[in-house]
């Protein structure tokens, strides 16, 4: 009896083993922010307020997790991450027949612009956001409370993916392009001011 309970333990692990195997030779991983470009180091991380330092914290937490060396200041970095004018906002997005609230709807929006050293815009101001809903119970405001609370914390991580997943497309090549573009583009103005 014993003998049979080592046995089938031994053969769940093994099973799980492969499984795990199959899955990793498939190339299945858990979904993570995609990684940040080197070609973007020393980046210079400036959050303006009111941004949340929990925001700014998550989104310098999502660079050092991958490997993104991080200036400490403006002068001795070659792009700077501008993160500024957060707005929150907390709406009720359904009605109980007594006209009280029974559903809020979290928003948090952020502006986010990405800049060379030499004034060149790499992502031009760019405003993102995130909501989230949940549902409110006069009898339990507490629990509301804390409810509300962690949702904030997790709308501040997923707007830390989205500025992360706005600079993972950015590879040297990309940076040439815009840079190419920029020139462009400012070329024929410089000219036609030239000429009398």
């Amino acid at each position: 009896m014993q003998l049979r309970t080592v046995h089938a333990g031994t053969a769940k692990w093994f099973i799980a083993g492969l499984l795990a195997a199959n899955l990793g030779a498939c190339g299945f991983q858990l979904r993570s922010a995609p990684p940040v470009s080197s070609a973007l180091e020393p980046l210079m991380l400036d959050c303006q307020p009111p941004v949340p330092t929990s925001l700014c914290l998550a989104v310098r937490q999502q660079l050092e997790l991958g490997g993104v060396e991080l200036a400490t200041e403006e002068a001795g970095s070659n792009y700077q991450l501008s993160i500024r004018g957060f707005e929150q906002d907390r709406r009720a997005s359904a009605i109980t027949v007594q006209a009280a609230a029974a559903e809020y709807t979290l928003r948090h929006s952020v502006s986010l612009e990405l800049i060379s050293a030499d004034g060149v815009p790499v992502i031009a101001n760019t405003r993102l956001t995130t909501t989230e809903s949940y549902r409110y119970d006069e009898t339990n405001v507490l629990a509301k409370q804390r409810e509300e609370d962690n949702l904030q914390q997790q709308l501040s991580d997923r707007l830390a993916q989205q500025i992360i997943f706005r600079l993972a497309p950015i590879t040297r090549e990309r940076l040439r392009e815009i840079r190419d573009q920029h020139q462009k583009s400012n070329s024929p103005a410089k000219s036609q001011n030239a000429t009398p």
